[in-house]
């Protein structure tokens, strides 16, 4: 199977985490993980990935924090993030469009 790129799941939960890294790997993508919000601007800086996918309630660090650090950092901040979360309020949405989140899923 031909590589299609990379992409960092940025996941507290291990069964989601696993399943979404399964899906993306079938899909031929190198997928790597990040299980709390401390590792996760150095691992997407390391592996400069093709997409995030972004979490924002996580342990040490939140979503949004991570967000704005992405894109504040001007080679990071073309990397495209679709943020993943149990946040579903139109503020929480709006705020991570507005942050610069290419969209945003409700789990």
């Amino acid at each position: 199977m031909n590589q299609r790129g990379n992409v960092v799941v940025v996941e507290d939960e291990a069964i989601l985490a696993r399943v979404i890294m399964e899906k993306f790997e079938r899909k031929g993508f190198v997928v790597s993980l990040a299980v709390d919000g401390e590792d996760a601007v150095p691992l997407v800086r390391k592996t400069l990935p093709h997409l995030v996918l972004l979490d924002i309630i996580l342990p040490k660090k939140d979503g949004f924090a991570i967000l704005q650090e992405l894109k504040q950092d001007a080679q990071l901040a073309i990397i495209p993030v679709i943020v993943l979360s149990n946040l579903g309020e139109d503020e929480d949405i709006k705020k991570a469009l507005k942050m610069g989140a290419l969209d945003y899923l409700v789990k």
